[in-house]
């Protein structure tokens, strides 16, 4: 099989965001119940944000004691770097710790967006038999790691931002990039779930089989959501998009609209060495495995 043209999959995965919102803005009252945990979650980090923005400068002194005796110019370049280093890794904590602390708040309005959109486009999978109590376990395990990860890559982006004049620039590049992977590992684990792909190795698997679609969803996202109070209205979209780009990276086909609607696809059992060994789900089309 060929490989998909690169930057038909980005314009892919952007579509995918931009298909969420028109789902949901067909659904006004669903869209609003979505944006008012981001809503709770926002003011929350705004001020935290604005704490972390007034002590910037105050910060990279305190980061860079060795320039004190350095002429001036060199020492405000390499406190700027610093600074905006340290900005580019903030931002990316805020965004991955938004999502995780958002989907924890508004658990049942995402999961009803997610409903809607699997039932929408048909292929639905059947209800997990997982209990409530073991599910949320693992997804705060699961969150746990991905903010942790999200911490490690903030110290990659303050490092690199010591580095006078390209460090701002790569490490504001690289905590888009990263950040929005780990952003996209969040996104798309309610349909994952759904299928019985359970693990974080799982989905990064899936993920890396279309990386520059996923990419050109997650990219954005994380853009849009770095924006105060632009991520209230974004994260139900972004919900509703996650959801479609796991359907497209796990091969479920849509049903035409108005066709007549199966009954619920029994959810695939966890495969014991990752999606490669599992079987597809009745009624889909074999799945090409990760990394085939």
């Amino acid at each position: 099989m060929a490989n998909p043209n690169p930057v038909r999959e980005v314009l892919g995965g952007v579509g995918a965001l931009a298909r969420g919102f028109g789902l949901l803005l067909r659904r006004p009252r669903l869209f609003l119940l979505g944006a008012l945990p981001a809503l709770i979650t926002s003011l929350l980090f705004l001020a935290l944000f604005v704490v972390l923005v007034v002590n910037l400068t105050d910060l990279a002194a305190w980061a860079t004691p060795f320039a004190d005796g350095w002429d001036e110019v060199w020492r405000n370049l390499v406190r700027g770097a610093v600074a905006v280093g340290a900005l580019a890794g903030t931002v990316l904590l805020m965004v991955v710790s938004f999502t995780t602390v958002t989907l924890a708040l508004g658990a049942p309005i995402y999961d009803k967006i997610t409903d809607l959109v699997e039932q929408e486009l048909g292929n639905a999978p059947a209800d997990s038999d997982e209990s409530v109590w073991s599910s949320l376990g693992r997804a705060v395990r699961q969150s746990l790691v991905i903010v942790l990860a999200s911490l490690l890559v903030t110290v990659l982006v303050f490092v690199i931002g010591f580095i006078p004049v390209a460090g701002p620039v790569i490490g504001s590049v690289l905590a888009a990039l990263l950040g929005g992977w780990l952003l996209g590992i969040e996104l798309v684990a309610g349909s994952f779930d759904r299928r019985g792909f359970l693990t974080i190795k799982e989905r990064r698997k899936w993920m890396g089989t279309r990386r520059p679609r996923v990419l050109g969803f997650t990219v954005p996202t994380y853009l849009l959501l770095a924006i105060p109070f632009v991520a209230v209205v974004v994260f139900p979209a972004a919900t509703a998009g996650g959801t479609i780009l796991a359907r497209q990276l796990l091969g479920v086909p849509e049903l035409p609209r108005g066709a007549d609607r199966p009954a619920p696809v029994p959810p695939v059992a966890p495969p014991p060495h990752g999606p490669s060994q599992a079987a597809p789900p009745q009624g889909h089309p074999q799945v090409p495995p990760p990394g085939a």
